[in-house]
């Protein structure tokens, strides 16, 4: 899968707010804060991005489909099913 982002880049502290009791529970399951929440920001970045260009691409997506709606696709004319 295409990488989103520069996973080279280096790593930038950060502090964050987060539930107490959440926060405990992931202590006691040995869970890798960091790794979880790089992994949570980039399916949120993806979803964003994805919406995006879906949104960009509205109109030209639309005209695609109304096209394909009215002439039909080219390759219809090659199936034998």
């Amino acid at each position: 899968m295409t990488q989103i982002y520069d996973i080279s880049a280096r790593k930038k502290a950060t502090n964050l707010s987060v539930n107490s009791d959440l926060l405990a529970k992931s202590k006691e399951l040995k869970l890798n804060l960091s790794a979880t929440l790089e992994s949570a920001l980039v399916t949120e970045v993806r979803n964003a991005e994805r919406a995006l260009w879906l949104e960009k691409n509205k109109n030209a997506i639309d005209a695609a489909n109304n096209l394909a709606e009215k002439k039909g696709l080219f390759a219809n004319s090659y199936r034998t099913i």
